[in-house]
């Protein structure tokens, strides 16, 4: 008996207070690797804060006041408490809902736009909700563009030197925001929506698992659906990987037949090339083009604006008024 009393005091005395240090240690032991990890992407952005709450002024008192009045401190809240001090594998798109519920709006009939591999042709062609209203122009959109965030479960509870990208964890803070936004997008389109592809790039115009295939085509509301235009928009300078008809373009046009939308698909939309040929005024694709008889037939530019030998058109000033008044068309 003395020695099993031993025993237990020696466990008391030296064993269990080891063991009471060790159990947080395990407990934590997969924060702390995601805590010291180096990352593949980039570390938040710094004055996220800041930039958040300025973009969100800008957007409701500049940019598109028509939205309504919007709390935007309490919007930067409802988006930094789906990933502050959060494990940045484990964000998942349903915890951006306040967010989404807060920054909602709706999106004008016939002005929905959607893209892949397109986004900065998207940009300029919007004009900042001008022409047409992308993801990226709606609030939601507008807040987190361009930015990078992710949780830290230390500190200031964000990671400011790196976050994880798609390929390291699929639930990270920012892929499942947008996944999230790109839904809730969707849902908003009425009339007449639009499609941006990219028909030079050599992996797929409309790739199955890009972001318009997986969360904005599947949540489009089919009974507020009028018409969905397709533009395949060739780069100036690159090949002609796809047309409408072909390929992936072909695949996309078979899911929107078998889905009930009607559809038209347009190869090089001129409204959107003649954008393309302001920074390519020499290409032969910008080119007045003239059939056998000597009448213009490309862009339907005016003749005074062309030779047959001459750019679109012969002076930039000449050029950005043909441009805007073809987008205004």
């Amino acid at each position: 008996m003395k020695a099993l009393f031993s025993v237990l005091l020696f466990w008391f005395l030296h064993v269990f207070p080891i063991l009471s240090l060790l159990i947080p240690v395990t407990q934590n032991a997969e924060a702390e690797t995601h805590m010291e990890k180096q990352w593949q992407g980039d570390g938040t952005t710094l004055s996220l804060e800041e930039i958040i709450i300025g973009r969100c002024y800008n957007y409701i008192r500049v940019v598109n006041p028509s939205v309504g009045e919007k709390n935007c401190s309490q919007i930067w809240e409802a988006f930094r408490d789906a990933f502050i001090f959060k494990d940045p594998c484990k964000v998942l798109p349903k915890d951006y809902e306040p967010f989404i519920r807060l920054t909602v709006h709706d999106v004008p009939l016939n002005k929905s736009l959607f893209w892949e591999n397109s986004q900065l042709l998207v940009g300029r062609y919007a004009d900042s909700t001008k022409r047409m209203m992308p993801l990226d122009g709606t609030l939601m959109g507008w807040l987190a563009q361009g930015l990078a965030w992710c949780g830290h479960p230390g500190g200031t509870g964000m990671n400011y030197k790196s976050c994880p990208t798609t390929d390291e964890c699929e639930h990270n803070p920012v892929e499942s925001f947008w996944r999230i936004a790109s839904e809730a997008y969707a849902k908003l389109a009425a009339g007449v929506i639009h499609v941006m592809l990219n028909g030079s790039v050599s992996d797929g115009a409309y790739p199955v698992n890009g972001f318009f295939a997986k969360f904005e085509l599947t949540n489009l509301i089919k009974d507020n659906i009028l018409n969905i235009q397709i533009w395949v928009m060739d780069e100036i300078e690159g090949p002609d990987n796809e047309s409408c008809g072909s390929k992936t373009i072909k695949l996309l046009e078979t899911t929107l037949q078998e889905d009930g939308f009607q559809y038209t698909c347009t190869d090089n939309y001129k409204p959107v090339r003649l954008l393309q040929c302001v920074d390519f005024p020499t290409h032969h694709d910008c080119l007045c083009a003239h059939t056998s008889t000597g009448a213009l037939h490309s862009f339907n530019l005016p003749m005074a604006a062309c030779s047959s030998e001459s750019p679109i058109p012969a002076t930039p000033l000449l050029q950005l008024t043909l441009v805007s008044s073809q987008l205004r068309g």
